[in-house]
């Protein structure tokens, strides 16, 4: 079953998160997620398996520049993580198909995300599900 999160779930939400990224704590990931619930343009869905939380997507409307794209919004998979147990499923599948309705149901014709070059799971996941790579860059910084 999958929920659109409220400010109830989003712990869960939270909990999920910082499995896929470990760097953050699960305070700092639910204090940042809590402020951008409050805006119409962001949304996160949870799967549940046995009323357990095991999977979680964020997803978002994006009004700059997407590369490869030409409208604006753009509906954006910000994030997307299933619990190991739980792969292999359907179930990011699911997820995924979730987000792009609801950012349908916001005016969207595009959607849209991204993954680290080195993410080759990611990579064959979004090709499976028909996105089409539109760019692979590398970013730069220096201290000055």
């Amino acid at each position: 079953m999958i929920k659109q999160a409220t400010t109830t779930e989003i712990h869960q939400v939270a909990r999920l998160a910082q499995e896929l990224w470990p760097e953050n704590t699960v305070t700092s990931l639910e204090a940042e997620m809590h402020e951008s619930l409050n805006q119409s343009d962001t949304a996160f869905f949870l799967y549940y398996a046995d009323n357990q939380a095991v999977a979680f997507a964020h997803a978002q409307l994006r009004h700059d520049y997407v590369e490869g794209t030409i409208s604006s919004p753009v509906g954006y998979l910000e994030g997307i993580y299933v619990q190991s147990y739980f792969r292999k499923q359907g179930i990011a599948g699911q997820l995924l198909d979730t987000c792009q309705l609801w950012a349908k149901r916001k005016g969207c014709t595009e959607f849209a995300s991204d993954c680290e070059l080195t993410n080759t799971e990611s990579l064959k996941f979004h090709l499976s599900h028909g996105f089409i790579e539109a760019n692979r860059i590398i970013c730069f910084t220096k201290t000055i």
